[in-house]
């Protein structure tokens, strides 16, 4: 099923490892996830599922599981207790260490995966710039880091080339995960192993070296960047990373920690920094349980100043006052005062990050966490709201066992008894959605559009 092209550049390039290499893909592969930090422990998760097994080394919360109990059919995928996702991508994320009260952007984000990973990093403090230019694709982004609970993200979809006039100089970090030629993939997709060329391998690592230098333009001195690619290839991997370092003397690579499997990156024929290179990591598929990627960590000189001011201004929102059926919402139903500012498009309320630089002029599919909709003398909560929250957090709380919870997902009402009003609806600790009680009956207000 591989290209006989790409083989001959596989051996190659791997010369005495070929062979092995060529032989992992016949191995069946590691199905992987990563708990979400925000809503709990991986110690948490292991005691209340038996599909979690040893822990992937280099990503926090990542590990291997069992694929026949179907971990994206369980109740807590819903309820975002975890992200399903190839180890081998858990990487580049971890490599940013991210810091709470960071300004982050991630420049081609969909569909989400490092995204939330760097948002657990975050533990909801600062700003997280979230960015697919593909609408549909961003759509499933901001799809992901509702079900993931996030408060302090943004979703937005523009060109790199017009972020970097909106945003100079502005981000602490910012993560580069490459659109490549998908080498690394094949075992996992085999329309992209059909789809490969090496025209497209050429495509490829100019449209990356397009998207880093938007990204050199965006990030702060002393700034940090990681770029990462899912393909072998030496074009977009070193042949990349020693062009832009050529490009941006600004620039250095810095020495990353490697784990058991990982390997220098390669030298580049007529390049010159092929030591520094070495700085820089491969993932092979048969060196470690995961599949194809690559890691590129850089520094821009410079000392870290404090408050860049953002060019356009900040966002001012709205007064608590301007929201009142929210402010008696929360006051009835909140145990938590949440932090940031008040945006309201139409009659849709969000809270937004404190400091969000404003969005006038942009394409913005999230500014925030979606609180809910303004209504007549009523609030009427938001599935997103039900996600973020904690159990500890909410008034009123209904725990359902993982079976009642898979009935509940198919928006089903049940019998209950307590004080009218609404009830965050929980398994096992673990947020789902909302009810509402009345008459002795919840009323399920799980999205129709997700029930399943």
């Amino acid at each position: 099923m591989l290209p006989e092209l790409f083989l001959s550049r596989m051996e190659s390039m791997l010369g005495e490892e070929y062979q092995e290499f060529v032989d992992s893909y016949k191995l069946p592969q590691s199905l992987s996830l990563r708990v979400n930090l925000l809503k709990g422990t991986e110690e948490d998760l292991r005691v209340r599922t038996g599909f979690l097994k040893e822990s992937v080394p280099w990503a926090a919360g990542g590990c291997y599981c069992a694929e026949e109990e179907r971990p994206g059919k369980h109740p807590f995928h819903e309820a975002g207790a975890y992200y399903i996702q190839e180890a081998s991508a858990m990487a580049p994320a971890e490599y940013l260490n991210a810091k709470p009260g960071e300004k982050i952007l991630d420049l081609c984000a969909a569909p989400g995966g490092k995204s939330t990973q760097i948002a657990s990093a975050l533990r909801g403090e600062g700003i997280l710039v979230c960015n697919e230019i593909h609408p549909q694709r961003a759509k499933i982004l901001s799809e992901n880091i509702e079900r993931m609970g996030i408060r302090n993200a943004l979703v937005i979809s523009h060109r790199p080339d017009f972020l970097a006039e909106r945003f100079p100089a502005y981000f602490d970090r910012i993560l580069v995960d490459a659109p490549c030629s998908g080498e690394g993939m094949f075992r996992k997709n085999e329309e992209a192993a059909k789809e490969w060329s090496l025209e497209n391998v050429k495509m490829c690592a100019v449209r990356q070296m397009d998207i880093l230098e938007s990204a050199a333009v965006m990030l702060r001195p002393g700034g940090k960047m990681v770029y990462s690619t899912c393909t072998f290839s030496a074009e977009e991997d070193e042949g990349t990373v020693c062009h832009f370092l050529k490009q941006h003397p600004e620039f250095q690579l810095e020495e990353a920690k490697k784990f058991p499997g990982m390997v220098p990156g390669m030298a580049v024929v007529g390049q010159t920094g092929n030591k520094e290179i070495k700085k820089t990591i491969r993932l092979w598929p048969h060196k470690l349980k995961g599949e194809g990627h690559f890691v590129a960590c850089f520094r821009k000189d410079g000392e870290m100043s404090e408050g860049v001011p953002f060019l356009y201004g900040e966002e001012k929102g709205i007064s608590l006052k301007e929201c009142g059926e929210w402010d008696v919402f929360s006051r009835q139903y909140l145990h938590v005062s949440l932090k940031g500012r008040y945006l309201k498009f139409g009659d849709q309320l969000y809270l937004i990050p404190e400091n969000t630089p404003s969005l006038n002029g942009m394409k913005v599919l999230r500014p925030g966490l979606h609180l809910g909709t303004l209504k007549k003398n009523r609030f009427e909560p938001s599935h997103a709201l039900a996600l973020s929250l904690q159990t500890s957090e909410a008034v009123y709380k209904w725990d359902l066992s993982v079976k009642e919870a898979a009935a509940y997902l198919a928006g089903e009402i049940f019998p209950a008894q307590g004080e009218k009003g609404w009830y965050l609806i929980t398994t096992e600790g673990y947020s789902l959605g909302w009810g509402k009680l009345a008459g002795g009956v919840m009323k399920n207000h799980y999205p129709k559009g997700l029930r399943k």
